[in-house]
């Protein structure tokens, strides 16, 4: 039995999912939220077998986002993502999550009907994963883009900063060599840079984050580390392997 729980914003297509779903053998809706928050913090407390998660939601974060604090308590945990969104940002949080196995990513209008749901749920569970081919086609564009250059990622002030940090530069110097009176400045830029390289969701260490940016400056690519502080990035297959500076 798969116990299921829908992450989606539509309040019509929700109870809609909620029905079908339940209609099919072997799928029992646990509940379903419209917020990403309202469903980490149901998965404190309860554990879904598999989740069904729209792209873009309520709240202030969106379904990846939501995936990945989720998979902190439950690793691995089955996850279909859906969405009608073509954005950028969105590739590039699914890129940035590491979410490597036990997940599907399509298109709402190709596979939102139970009937078709149901099958990419029972591969999620049994460890398969699956990209909508039109999807993956723009990830592997926006994974291009971004690996070429993570500084594309940066607005032009930002860009500065990052390589005067790569340079060893204080706070204080930096602000002093681009005119800014108050260096608190430069922390909040440093605090922008290290959120477009998804480094504050890896460590909560200032110093740690600064020498990581410093890192990806330096080397190029955009870098993800682990728990245990080993560095990855993505090869040409879009697969997260471990970096070895090469």
């Amino acid at each position: 039995m798969i116990n299921l729980l829908i992450v989606e914003d539509n309040e019509k297509l929700r109870p809609a999912l909620t029905s079908g779903l339940n209609n099919i053998e072997r799928i029992h809706v646990l509940a379903g939220f419209a917020k990403g928050e309202d469903a980490i913090e149901y998965c404190y407390e309860e554990t879904p077998t598999a989740i069904l998660m729209d792209v873009q939601l309520a709240g202030k974060i969106n379904g990846i986002e939501t995936a990945v604090a989720i998979r902190r308590e439950h690793p691995r945990i089955p996850i279909v993502f859906y969405s009608i969104q073509d954005d950028d940002d969105y590739y590039r949080a699914f890129l940035q999550s590491g979410i490597l196995s036990h997940y599907a990513y399509v298109r709402k209008s190709n596979y939102l009907l139970p009937q078709m749901i149901a099958p990419l749920l029972q591969d999620a569970v049994g460890g398969r994963s699956f990209i909508d081919p039109d999807i993956e086609s723009r990830v592997i564009e926006v994974r291009q883009k971004d690996q070429n250059d993570p500084m594309s990622l940066l607005e032009p002030n930002e860009q500065e900063v990052a390589r005067m940090v790569a340079q060893g530069m204080s706070n204080k110097q930096i602000a002093d060599r681009l005119g800014f009176r108050d260096k608190r400045t430069i922390s909040r830029i440093n605090g922008q840079i290290y959120t477009a390289w998804g480094l504050n969701n890896t460590t909560t260490d200032e110093k740690v984050a600064r020498t990581r940016a410093s890192i990806i400056v330096t080397s190029g690519r955009l870098l993800t580390w682990d728990a245990n502080g080993v560095p990855f990035a993505l090869d040409e297959r879009g697969k997260w392997i471990e970096w070895t500076g090469n």
